[in-house]
């Protein structure tokens, strides 16, 4: 089965349904649009978010930043991945951003991942964003698993996918790489929420 399949709706029908709740609202991000670029820029360069992931930024630059996200729409419209900006709802303000890769139309699986500004961090943005992320690759994309992995020791993303209904599931060894590089790796923890699971709740 390829994400052509009719239970997968077209690129233009995810980018029109924009998910929203908690507060939140997720649309699609736009390459040609400077203060998209600009929080993209800014949120894969920034210290924490590149502590815990080794991001492939091209050359580093807002122009850098500008192709990484033409190529990650190029992604989408293939139907292999799904990015969302995560947004207020009400004021429309950049938050950070939440995604889904590896998708495998045949076993209904997805990974998920998501990073939030620093301004917009104590929030409990990650979690809304996530849970809204979740829902809706469960009911639009008809998956039935959704895997998160992270770094050991990032405590942070622990908690917040334990809150979003991803208990934790094991130890990945070598599936991450190291701070800064690429040729060298570290552990990772798995979690994992189920379409069939009972959703979180006090979100």
């Amino acid at each position: 089965m390829s994400r052509t399949d009719e239970r997968f709706p077209d690129p233009a029908r995810r980018a029109s349904a924009e998910p929203h709740g908690h507060g939140l609202r997720l649309c699609a991000w736009d390459a040609e649009s400077d203060a998209d670029v600009e929080a993209w820029f800014r949120g894969r360069t920034d210290p924490e978010f590149q502590r815990w992931n080794t991001p492939l930024m091209l050359d580093g630059s807002p122009e850098g930043a500008r192709e990484s996200l033409r190529q990650r729409a190029e992604s989408d419209m293939e139907g292999k991945t799904v990015a969302f900006r995560v947004t207020d709802a009400e004021s429309g303000v950049t938050l950070g951003h939440v995604g889904l890769s590896g998708i495998d139309g045949f076993m209904r699986r997805a990974v998920v991942g998501y990073w939030v500004l620093p301004e917009a961090r104590g929030r409990r943005v990650a979690t809304r964003a996530l849970d809204l992320a979740a829902r809706w690759a469960f009911a639009e994309l008809d998956i039935h698993r959704l895997e998160l992995d992270h770094a050991v020791g990032h405590a942070v993303s622990c908690r917040i996918a334990e809150r979003c209904g991803f208990p934790y599931e094991g130890t990945l060894r070598g599936a991450a790489f190291e701070q800064g590089r690429h040729d060298a790796f570290r552990d990772a923890h798995l979690h994992a929420r189920l379409a069939t699971d009972p959703g979180p709740a006090g979100i």
